[in-house]
């Protein structure tokens, strides 16, 4: 059975490449087959006609196509003199000529393509970002491609756009950062084989407007036409209504974020760390978990001490503390004991606890720890008295 991840597949042997740019480099290639003819027929004429050895009939020729003219070999016979001047005026000025002229019209094309992101680069295990954010797009794009350049994991994955964004070329902001785009849009099959998606090893699929609910539809089609090709596991998209989550969740993407165009972050860690995107959309809103302040006195508590009492009473999960300068510590040594005024927790919406449970908790705690010392104190006497 056919896979249909191969109709996404570019084929022909032409990786890469344009219809008119395998235009030229067909020229270019016929050009190079009619010259290396000419030099190989001069080289036979004048092992026959000039009777010359073979390696001395190479250097004549060679020397006659660069038109260096030594004159340490010079043909003697009529037919052998029209030979070389046939070379001449046919190799080396016309034939030359015109590869050089296709391979600077090339080079040109081909540089106009890739500023104008109408180049097919060939790439394997990279990212592809699918639309552009409606403002600040290269801001967006800059923040997130320096996030992930600052992993080991993608410091050096390539990055391409595929967007209708940018038709006059990507921004120099972006470029300078070795990102590459295609103008596109990923509706359209032709263009998701442009940007290899089949081979990439993450598919971001952005909203076209954060703020326009309608874009979930528009979304919605793209993410169905990757799923189609086995893409979808590779996938992470943008969701504006929460409600058309569980639409994307049944096509099994990656991952599902809210458009939070001011914090990149989190898309970064839905690559870098799958899962810890939804810990951190959580912290965003007042739905699920939230963190919450308590004002409690910390005192004769380690770290961890505090993070076991929390969690055995079953109110959360520490964050942070609040120092008696007000400065707010995230993940202190875990066996240092901390002196505090405050707690940043993790709670559960809904009946969060108030800053007397909290401190009825670290109490507790407190007792347990006192008797689990005096515990460990008698456990030597007893030993003793055996």
């Amino acid at each position: 059975m056919l896979n249909r991840k191969s109709n996404l597949m570019i084929g022909d042997g032409h990786v890469g490449e344009l219809p008119a740019s395998r235009v030229v480099k067909g020229r270019i290639r016929r050009l190079l087959a009619i010259l290396l003819f000419a030099v190989l027929l001069h080289m036979g004429l004048m092992v026959v006609l000039e009777g010359l050895p073979l390696l001395d009939a190479v250097w004549l020729s060679l020397t006659t196509l660069m038109t260096v003219g030594y004159g340490d070999i010079t043909p003697v016979t009529l037919a052998g003199r029209l030979a070389t001047i046939l070379l001449i005026y046919v190799g080396a000025i016309t034939i030359v000529a015109l590869i050089v002229s296709d391979y600077v019209e090339f080079r040109f094309y081909r540089r106009e393509r890739i500023r104008t992101g109408q180049w097919r680069f060939p790439m394997k295990n990279h990212i592809v970002f699918i639309n552009a954010p409606q403002d600040g797009s290269v801001q967006y794009f800059s923040r997130v491609i320096r996030q992930l350049r600052a992993t080991d994991e993608y410091r050096s994955t390539p990055v391409q756009i595929l967007t209708s964004r940018f038709p006059q070329g990507l921004p120099r902001g972006l470029s300078d950062l070795g990102v590459t785009q295609y103008q596109g849009t990923g509706d359209n099959p032709e263009d998701l084989k442009s940007v290899y998606a089949a081979d990439a090893r993450h598919i971001i699929v952005l909203a076209y407007d954060e703020a326009d609910p309608i874009s979930d539809s528009l979304t919605f089609d793209i993410v169905h036409r990757l799923s189609e090709f086995q893409l979808a596991s590779r996938v992470v998209v943008e969701c504006v209504r929460d409600d058309n989550r569980e639409r994307f969740g049944r096509l099994k993407v990656g991952s599902v974020l809210r458009p939070v165009r001011t914090y990149p972050e989190i898309l970064v860690r839905a690559l870098v760390a799958p899962g810890s995107e939804k810990v951190l959309e959580d912290l965003f809103n007042q739905e699920n978990d939230h963190a919450h302040r308590y004002t409690v006195a910390l005192k004769g508590l380690t770290w961890s001490d505090i993070v076991c009492a929390l969690i055995r009473a079953d109110y959360g999960t520490a964050l942070a503390y609040i120092s008696e300068d007000r400065e707010v510590v995230c993940h202190p040594p875990a066996n240092e004991e901390v002196t505090g005024i405050g707690l940043i927790v993790l709670v559960r919406t809904g009946t969060p606890p108030t800053d007397a449970d909290m401190e009825q908790a670290l109490e507790l705690y407190r007792g347990f720890i006192r008797k689990w010392h005096g515990t460990e104190e008698k456990a030597p006497i007893a030993e003793i008295s055996r």
